[in-house]
């Protein structure tokens, strides 16, 4: 039987290595390439009622996802975000900068997942959801770099913010008030405020003239007991002189 070659034994322990290699890499291109999404597709900017919606990938090998905070971008606020879906028993929670979206771990690799939807989208051409990402261990995995900061390569690595490209707005497409996400009471409602400058109405500027008196007393009342008093004296004097001319 012939022995191999020196050329042979070279080739197999270039293969046996290229294949060891080829292992390490799969396996550290997993955790490397995990990441944050969120999705609306065909989402253009000042559309009304979009739904989002985000995909955190799990970097952990021994822990679960229990949490994402997500900071909102300029342009949007806690009142424009509803819960729609996401994991099983996780609850949605507005936060001063944002919100939060929460409940028991996730089984150790999975992924979170979960759709809120928007008022409104803002007027803007991209929108960035920096996002908090905890594990049951309490690791945070911080997406909340700007491309420009990430410093990745081009290959998933670094930790970018979740970002949305919006299309231009639809011709004619408005802002909805109130932005504030608070609709106004009743009775403000029923009364419009007058524009900035304008002129009081008569009416507002007589109420504004009866209250300057001393002690918050209108003007109109010591003006009226005056006047009784008047009326009531040429009635006495009337009455004197009738009864003196009888006499």
């Amino acid at each position: 039987m012939p022995r191999p070659t020196l050329l042979t034994r070279r080739l197999s322990r270039t293969g046996a290595l290229t294949a060891v290699a080829f292992a390490v890499a799969v396996t550290f291109a997993g955790p490397a390439a995990a990441h944050t999404e969120v999705e609306a597709e065909g989402a253009r900017a000042l559309d009304q009622d979009v739904a989002l919606t985000f995909t955190a990938e799990s970097e952990s090998a021994s822990a679960g996802i229990s949490k994402l905070e997500v900071i909102l971008p300029e342009g949007l606020t806690p009142a424009d975000i509803t819960f729609k879906e996401g994991p099983k028993g996780w609850k949605f929670a507005p936060t001063s900068r944002g919100y939060t979206v929460s409940g028991a771990k996730l089984a150790v690799g999975e992924d979170a997942e979960y759709v809120v939807t928007v008022r409104q989208l803002p007027d803007a051409k991209s929108l960035v959801f920096k996002t908090l990402q905890s594990y049951s261990d309490g690791k945070v995995d911080r997406w909340i770099e700007l491309e420009e900061e990430s410093g990745g390569d081009g290959h998933g690595h670094g930790h970018p913010a979740p970002h949305l490209d919006l299309q231009a707005a639809a011709p004619g497409a408005k802002v909805v008030s109130p932005t504030s996400g608070e609709e106004p009471t009743t009775e403000e409602a029923a009364t419009p405020t007058p524009p900035t400058g304008a002129p009081s109405s008569p009416s507002a500027e007589a109420a504004a003239d009866d209250t300057d008196g001393d002690d918050g007393m209108p003007v109109a009342l010591p003006i009226g007991i005056g006047a009784a008093v008047v009326v009531l004296g040429a009635g006495a004097w009337w009455l004197r002189s009738r009864r003196g001319g009888a006499s």
